[in-house]
C-alpha cells in the first residue's frame, strides 16, 4: 500500500536522522502523525514548476507522491513529486535541511556542510521496455507522456502510424496511475519502427545519452539514407532571370541616354578634368562595375548638359542659377546617359535636382506615350514625409511639359492619395510604409516604372524601411534606371547598392569619411542641464531681425516643453513653432510653411527633421541635446549653410553627453573648427573608461592582457577553472550525487530543516 505522512509538529531535531531514513531506527518525537491514502491524480502545481525544471541524469527514476514536513509547527503540505530517468521508481528519499538559505534539494539526502548529496533509488527499466504479447509488442511508458504519443485531436499517433505502419494502441484498461501499456501490432520491422519513434518521444529532460543517440539516427538518416543534394546556385539565377524576363516580356524596351556630349566637354584634357573635379570640391566618379568604360566629363555649364532640352534650360533661368552645383556637374552627364548611379554628397548640394531634371527628360522621351502607360514612370522613395513633400514642391516648382505628380506618405489623406494616383501621374514621390501599403492594395501599378531614385537610402536603412523596400522592387522590371543618394557610404548602404543596382557609377563630392558642410561655423558650449532652457531663451533673445532658428531636441516630450514655455513667457514675437512626430500632418505642414514665409522665425524639431528640409535663409542651427548618432549631428547642422550661403550651429555639451563627445573631435577637425579643451579632456576620460571596462570584463572570462589566458572565474586566479576552484570547496560546493527519492508539497520552514518522504510501495 502506498503510506502518506503529514507531520504537523515535531519537538526535538532528532540527532540520528540518517538512520531512522535507513531503517535502522524507529521514526520517534513526532506528533499529530496521520497517515491516509489520497488519490493519484490530486497532483500539486508545485510537482509541475519542480519537475520541468529538473536536469537529471541518473539511471533511477521516481514516481509518486510527496509530503513536505515543517518544524515550526505550520501546517504540513502535499504535493506530488516525481523523479525521471531510466528506471521506474521503487524506492524512497528523504531532505534534511540544516541551511535555511540553500534551495530545497531535489532528491535525496543533502548535507550543506559537506555540499554533498546521497540518495538511493532502485527499479526496473521502464520507457522502452517491451515484451511480446502474442502478436502486438507491448510498452510500459510513464502515463504523463501518453499525451506527447497521441497528440491533439489524436495528430500524433495518427502520423506514427502512418510512418511505422503499425498499428498502435493505447491500453487505459491496464493504467496504473503511473503507468501505462501501449500495444504495438503490424510486422516485426513495423513494430520496432513505430516502438523507436515512441521512445524517442518519451525521453526524459536531461538524459542527455538517448537525446543524443536520437540526434545521431536523425544525421545518420540525413547524411547517408537521403543526403540532399548540393544546391545549384547558378541555376536558380538562370531560373531567376527566366522568370524576370517572362514576367517583363511583354513590356516596351526603354529609352535611357538622352546625352548628346559636348564637343568641348568631349574633349577636354585629362589634366583639365582632374583640376575641375578638385576645383569642385574634390568630384570623383569611379565605375563599380567591370564593364571598363568611359567616365563623362563633368559639364562646366547648364548648356553642356541641356543644349538639346531648351525647355529645361528655361526652368533653370527662371530660378536665376548661375551654375551647376558639384554633383549636378558630375552627375548630369552620368544620369542622362543612362547609368545607373549611387550620388553621395553632403545635404544642401543640390542632390535633388542632379536627379530630378534628368527624370523629366526620362518620362517625356519614353517610346509609349504617357496616356498609354499602365502606371507612374518615375517613382522616389524618401525616408520622411517632410523630405517628400519637399521633392513634390520642387516638382512643381521646375514643372517640365505637364508632367503630373502626387505625394504619398503616412499621416495624409488616404482617400485623396488614392483617388490622385488613379486618375494618372508620372511621379509618384512618398515614404516606402504608404507606398507599400496602395500597393499592396493594387491602388496602382509600378510594371511601368523605368526610373527609380532611392533618396536618403542610408537613413531608410536607419529607419527599417528595407522589407518595404524589396516589396515595391519586386514588381519593377529590372531594366530600370536606378539612382541612389545618401549623405554616407557604411557597409550597409554598399549593400543596399549591389543589391539594387546594376553596373552603377558611384559619383561623391568630398571624402567618403563623415564630414559636415564647410559653410558651417561650429560652435561647442559646456553647460548643465537645468541651464539648458534659460540659456535657450537667451539665445533666441538675442537673434536678430533676419535670423531664423532650428532647435534639435532629442524627445518629443522636449519639443512639447520648450514650446510651451516660450508661449508661457509670451516671447510670441518670434513665432515659435514645433515639428515632430506625434503632431498632426497638418500641424507640421503648417509649422514648415511658417518657417519658410517668416511668420515664425523659431522651430523647435527632433531628427524627423534632420533629413532634406530645406529652408533658404536659416541662419542658426542649435543642438539642445546631443543626438545619438553622430551622422545626426552631421545633418543637423546641415540645416543652414546651404546652397552657398554661411551659417552658425551651436552644440549644448553637458555632463551626461560625455561617453559620445568623442566622435565628434574629427568633424570639427575635417571642417577645420576650434576644438575646445574641455571636449578633448571628456573624451579622453570616456575612452579610459571604455578601456577599463573591456578590462573588466575580459579578468571576469580569464583573458586579460592579450586575451589569450585562462584563469577561475570565481577567484581570478590562474592554473585552474571555476569549477576546480578551491575558494569555491572552502564555501562549499554544489553536491554531486542523484537521490531516488522526491517530495513535493510547500510548508513552512526555520532553520533546522524539513523533511520529505516520497512514495514508496512499502508494507
Amino acid at each position: 500500500m502506498a503510506v502518506w505522512c503529514t507531520i504537523i509538529h515535531k519537538t526535538t531535531m532528532d540527532e540520528d536522522w540518517d538512520a531512522e531514513i535507513k531503517g535502522t531506527a524507529p521514526v520517534n518525537n513526532f506528533q499529530n502523525l496521520s497517515i491516509s491514502q489520497p488519490k493519484p491524480n490530486n497532483s500539486s502545481k508545485y510537482f509541475d514548476d519542480d519537475y520541468n525544471n529538473d536536469t537529471r541524469d541518473d539511471e533511477n527514476s521516481f514516481n509518486g507522491f510527496g509530503s513536505h514536513i515543517s518544524f515550526d509547527g505550520g501546517r504540513g503540505g502535499r504535493g506530488r513529486g516525481r523523479g525521471r530517468g531510466r528506471g521506474r521508481g521503487r524506492g524512497f528519499g528523504a531532505d534534511n535541511w540544516r541551511n535555511e538559505r540553500s534551495p530545497p534539494p531535489r532528491n535525496g539526502f543533502v548535507n550543506s556542510d559537506s555540499g554533498s548529496q546521497q540518495g538511493n533509488g532502485f527499479g526496473r527499466s521502464s520507457n522502452g521496455f517491451g515484451e511480446s504479447s502474442g502478436d502486438a509488442l507491448t510498452m510500459i511508458v510513464l502515463t504523463e507522456y501518453v499525451g506527447k504519443i497521441i497528440g491533439r485531436g489524436g495528430s500524433k499517433i495518427k502520423e506514427i502510424q502512418a510512418e511505422s505502419g503499425a498499428r498502435v494502441r493505447i491500453d487505459k484498461s491496464q493504467e496504473s496511475g503511473y503507468d501505462t501499456v501501449v500495444e504495438i501490432t503490424g510486422t516485426e520491422e513495423q513494430k520496432q519502427k513505430a516502438k523507436q519513434i515512441i521512445e524517442d518521444l518519451t525521453i526524459p529532460a536531461g538524459d542527455y545519452q538517448r537525446w543524443g543517440e536520437r540526434e545521431a539516427r536523425k544525421n545518420n538518416v540525413q547524411t547517408n539514407d537521403s543526403a540532399p543534394a548540393p544546391i545549384n546556385w547558378g541555376e536558380l539565377k538562370r531560373q531567376n532571370d527566366e522568370f524576370q524576363a517572362a514576367k517583363f516580356a511583354d513590356l516596351v524596351q526603354i529609352k535611357k541616354n538622352f546625352y548628346r556630349e559636348n564637343k568641348k566637354i568631349a574633349t577636354m584634357d585629362p589634366l583639365d578634368v582632374a583640376a575641375i573635379r578638385a576645383k569642385k570640391n574634390n568630384i570623383s566618379a569611379i565605375d563599380l562595375s567591370d564593364l571598363n568604360r568611359p567616365i563623362p566629363n563633368p559639364v562646366l555649364s547648364f548648356e553642356d548638359a541641356f543644349t538639346d532640352f531648351p525647355e529645361i534650360l528655361e526652368t533653370i533661368y527662371d530660378n536665376r542659377f548661375t551654375e551647376p552645383s558639384p554633383v549636378q556637374s558630375q552627375a548630369w552627364p552620368v544620369l542622362l546617359s543612362g547609368m545607373d548611379c549611387i550620388g553621395i554628397a553632403q545635404t544642401g548640394t543640390g542632390k535633388t535636382l542632379a536627379f530630378l531634371l534628368p527624370a523629366f527628360i526620362h518620362i517625356d522621351e519614353q517610346i509609349t506615350p504617357r496616356k498609354e502607360r499602365s502606371g507612374p514612370t518615375c517613382l522616389v522613395l524618401s525616408p520622411t514625409r517632410e523630405l517628400a513633400q519637399q521633392i513634390e514642391m520642387e516638382v512643381k516648382k521646375y514643372s517640365y511639359r505637364g508632367i503630373r505628380s502626387v505625394c504619398i506618405y503616412g499621416g495624409g489623406d488616404r482617400r485623396e492619395q488614392i483617388q490622385m494616383v488613379k486618375r494618372g501621374v508620372e511621379i509618384i514621390i512618398g515614404t516606402p510604409g504608404r507606398l507599400n501599403d496602395l500597393l499592396m492594395n493594387n491602388f496602382y501599378s509600378v510594371r511601368d516604372v523605368s526610373y527609380l531614385v532611392l533618396d536618403e537610402a542610408d537613413r531608410m536603412l536607419d529607419m527599417g524601411f528595407e522589407p518595404e523596400i524589396k516589396k515595391i522592387l519586386m514588381d519593377i522590371r529590372p531594366d530600370r534606371q536606378t539612382i541612389m543618394t545618401s549623405a554616407t557610404w557604411p557597409p550597409e548602404v554598399q549593400r543596399m547598392a549591389d543589391q539594387y543596382l546594376k553596373n552603377p557609377l558611384r559619383v561623391n563630392v568630398g571624402s567618403l569619411d563623415l564630414q559636415a558642410c564647410h559653410s558651417v561655423t561650429q560652435l561647442i558650449e559646456f553647460i548643465e542641464s537645468e541651464n539648458k532652457q534659460a540659456r535657450l531663451h537667451e539665445f533666441v533673445a538675442s537673434m536678430g531681425p533676419d535670423d531664423k532658428l532650428i532647435v534639435f531636441v532629442g524627445r518629443k516630450v522636449t519639443a512639447d516643453d520648450i514650446s510651451s514655455n516660450f508661449a508661457m513667457y509670451g516671447e510670441r514675437d518670434f513665432g515659435i513653432q514645433s515639428i515632430h512626430g506625434n503632431r498632426d500632418q497638418a500641424d507640421r505642414e503648417q509649422a514648415l510653411q511658417d518657417m519658410k514665409t517668416g511668420a515664425a522665425r523659431v522651430l523647435i524639431a527632433t531628427d524627423v527633421a534632420s533629413r532634406g528640409l530645406d529652408i533658404k535663409d536659416l541662419t542658426h542651427v542649435l543642438n539642445y541635446d546631443f543626438p545619438r548618432h553622430i551622422e545626426d549631428y552631421v545633418h543637423r547642422i546641415g540645416r543652414t549653410g546651404r546652397a552657398g550661403r554661411s551659417g552658425v550651429a551651436l552644440t549644448f555639451v553637458t555632463r551626461e553627453d560625455w561617453m559620445h563627445v568623442g566622435k565628434l573631435i574629427p568633424i570639427l577637425e575635417e571642417a577645420g573648427q576650434e576644438i575646445p579643451e574641455e571636449l578633448i579632456e571628456m573624451s579622453e576620460r570616456a575612452r579610459k573608461n571604455r578601456e577599463r571596462r573591456l578590462d573588466e570584463k575580459n579578468r571576469e572570462r580569464g583573458m586579460v592582457g592579450d586575451r589569450t589566458r585562462s584563469g577561475c572565474y570565481n577567484c581570478g586566479k590562474e592554473g585552474h577553472m571555476s569549477r576546480e576552484c578551491p575558494e569555491q570547496s572552502r564555501r562549499g560546493g554544489r553536491g554531486s550525487g542523484r537521490g531516488g527519492g522526491r517530495g513535493g508539497g510547500r510548508g513552512r520552514r526555520e532553520r533546522g530543516g524539513g523533511i520529505s518522504i516520497g512514495r514508496s510501495d512499502f508494507a
